[in-house]
């Protein structure tokens, strides 16, 4: 495969107030082998060492990494560091148009060529619950028998137009209709306000997790721990397949978007989660680095 290296780096620390004495964690931080992505070395460091870890797949098909530390200890570090390959993804619009009607009932009825994770992913979920509020703003797109490209495409751009981008609007458990309500979020949020969109009308669609390559200002060199994980949709319909449509930019994936998982809501696909025994505050940081491997520095 012919495409863009990456060096990625994405290290975590948690710091406690006070020593827990026992911490379970689970980090989805292996990025995914695809068709149009390949891993060329991977690396899940752990600070302290673990008692116990192993790793298993998910139904969703992504890599977990289980680990838990059973002594005393007042930080928590979290280091993955890979060299992946990214090349295209399937072109879509070389796929015959299709009404969004007739995906939906594709999907509603197991019709063939149909991919049967697609009908889960039409389904709600505990994290994205059916919202009347996300129905009414889809339906500005998806108008009688239009294109079902063309009305993701445009639903797309009314996302990235109406919403602002703000750090401090929203927290994990922010739902779809007070993001609506307040327009304005993160990645995280305009991703599952676009899936909540699409279900609200039975069409499938899954949230991705990843990385998105983004280039320094003109002049100015390529910094080290200021990017941050990312999160888009990935839609399907038959004849189409899974495509991958971006709200927060306004744009389909391409090979700057390095893929760690996916799954039906931010829960199934988030990078790390855990439970520790102990009290106190905790404060989590977060550094993320993402390379073309012609300017990463040795290892």
């Amino acid at each position: 495969m012919q495409g863009n290296r990456y060096r990625v780096e994405h290290d975590t620390r948690y710091l406690y107030a006070a020593s827990v004495s026992q911490s379970w964690q689970l980090a989805r931080l292996t990025p995914r082998e695809l068709p149009w992505q390949q891993m060329h070395g991977c690396a899940i460091e752990i600070d302290p060492t673990p008692d116990e870890r192993h790793e298993s797949t998910d139904c969703f098909g992504n890599t977990i990494t289980h680990f838990s530390v059973l002594r005393a200890h007042s930080s928590l570090g979290v280091r993955m560091s890979c060299d992946v390959e990214v090349g295209a993804r399937p072109d879509p619009a070389r796929a015959a148009p299709r009404p969004w009607e007739a995906v939906r009932e594709a999907v509603a009825f197991h019709r063939p060529p149909l991919d049967l994770m697609a009908a889960r992913m039409s389904q709600p979920t505990s994290l994205l619950p059916l919202s009347e509020t996300a129905h009414r703003y889809a339906l500005a797109s998806l108008s009688p028998a239009r294109d079902w490209f063309e009305a993701l495409t445009d639903l797309t751009s009314r996302i990235h137009a109406d919403m602002q981008f703000d750090p401090d609007a929203t927290c994990v458990g922010t739902s779809v209709d007070e993001v609506l309500a307040r327009r304005r979020g993160v990645c995280q949020d305009f991703a599952q306000l676009m899936i909540a969109c699409l279900r609200s009308v039975g069409l499938p669609a899954r949230y991705m997790s990843g990385y998105l390559l983004t280039d320094p200002p003109p002049g100015l060199p390529r910094l080290v721990g200021v990017d941050a994980s990312h999160a888009w949709v990935a839609a399907f319909a038959p004849g189409y397949g899974w495509v991958e449509f971006d709200p927060t930019n306004n744009q389909l994936a391409d090979a700057r978007y390095i893929t760690l998982g996916w799954g039906a809501d931010f829960g199934d696909a988030g990078p790390l989660r855990g439970v520790i025994v102990g009290n106190g505050q905790q404060d989590m940081r977060v550094s993320v680095t993402v390379r073309p491997i012609s300017d990463a520095l040795p290892k």
